[in-house]
């Protein structure tokens, strides 16, 4: 009886794909969604699944957008509902279904939302190996913004390092080329992800064509002191934090975002208060901020420490 029913469900299938094949859109979509609600009830997850991902594609490769797009947003809606936990499994296919919506289809930015949900229960902001495979979607469709956004929630450092050379190569002044990777590292710190911090900063600047450089001194100050930052998160000590921020506070001073992130990457990485808003602007808050932590300090030999940092700065920048 068992094998009556999955020929009958196969010969559903089939004719279905067949109703779409011959051009038959509306009728096959409708049937679509009938078996949906049917199964669901059944709580037959698994031939819900399997049914709504080969359905999308096959509208999707009709140019169906619509309907693809429909039955896309009832598979992740399966996907939370039976509780599927496999993100690695489905993750390329939601991508592949993704990347055949396409861009002007509204339907595909609220797949792409509640795709990300599903995986949230995995990890805050969702899983990030869904975000890179995004990412890269994205990038494929030269939309950077978006692609170094979904980057910035991965765990491809080497991935995000190539897109933002090619990013800040075709878009981007040749005077940026600093500011694009490190904005992105310290939005990678603020997200307390500090290996792939390092892992981008590292391959950007060895593969950048204007830096090409395993290591400080660098060119442009900036990079300097994004590698020294990266040192003094592995050491944990709040003088040496409190010293690079404030040896290179021109080159923080050139985005009005750095003070806020370095605020944020104080409190995770160094035990930093949040600091008091005062009378003396967004840096002098956050240099009070260092002062109230120094304070707290248990270091032994902070005046000898400091000392010998600021010399080994000053023989950087002059080298």
């Amino acid at each position: 009886m068992a094998a009556s029913s999955v020929r009958g469900v196969s010969r559903v299938l089939e004719k279905l794909e067949n109703s779409v094949k011959n051009g038959n859109y509306y009728e096959a979509h409708q049937m679509y969604r009938t078996l949906y609600f049917r199964y669901l009830a059944q709580k037959k997850y698994k031939e819900t699944l399997e049914m709504l991902y080969n359905g999308s594609l096959l509208f999707l490769e009709h140019d169906q957008q619509i309907s693809g797009a429909d039955l896309a947003i009832l598979l992740v809606d399966v996907l939370v509902k039976s509780e599927e936990k496999d993100y690695d499994g489905w993750t390329p296919k939601l991508c592949k279904i993704f990347s055949s919506i396409s861009p002007t289809t509204p339907e595909r930015d609220t797949f792409l939302a509640q795709a990300l949900r599903w995986s949230s229960n995995h990890k805050t902001f969702g899983h990030p190996f869904l975000h890179q495979c995004i990412a890269q979607v994205y990038w494929d469709e030269k939309n950077y913004f978006q692609a170094r956004h979904h980057y910035i929630y991965s765990k491809d450092g080497q991935g995000c390092a190539k897109l933002l050379i090619e990013f800040q190569s075709t878009q981007g002044f040749k005077c940026e080329a600093d500011l694009f990777i490190a904005q992105a590292v310290l939005q990678y710190l603020c997200l307390s992800n500090k290996i792939t911090a390092y892992q981008t900063f590292t391959s950007y600047t060895e593969q950048h064509p204007r830096i090409k450089r395993s290591g400080p001194p660098y060119l442009l100050p900036l990079l300097n002191f994004i590698f020294f930052l990266l040192q003094a998160i592995e050491s944990r000590k709040l003088q040496t934090f409190a010293v690079l921020c404030e040896q290179y506070e021109p080159s923080i001073k050139r985005d009005p975002c750095y003070v806020g992130y370095l605020d944020k990457i104080g409190q995770i990485f160094f035990g930093l208060k949040p600091p008091q808003q005062k009378q003396g602007g967004l840096f002098g808050n956050f240099f009070e901020s260092f002062l109230r932590g120094l304070d707290d300090s248990d270091d032994e030999t902070p005046q000898a420490s400091t000392s010998n940092l600021q010399e080994m700065l000053l023989h950087t920048e002059l080298d």
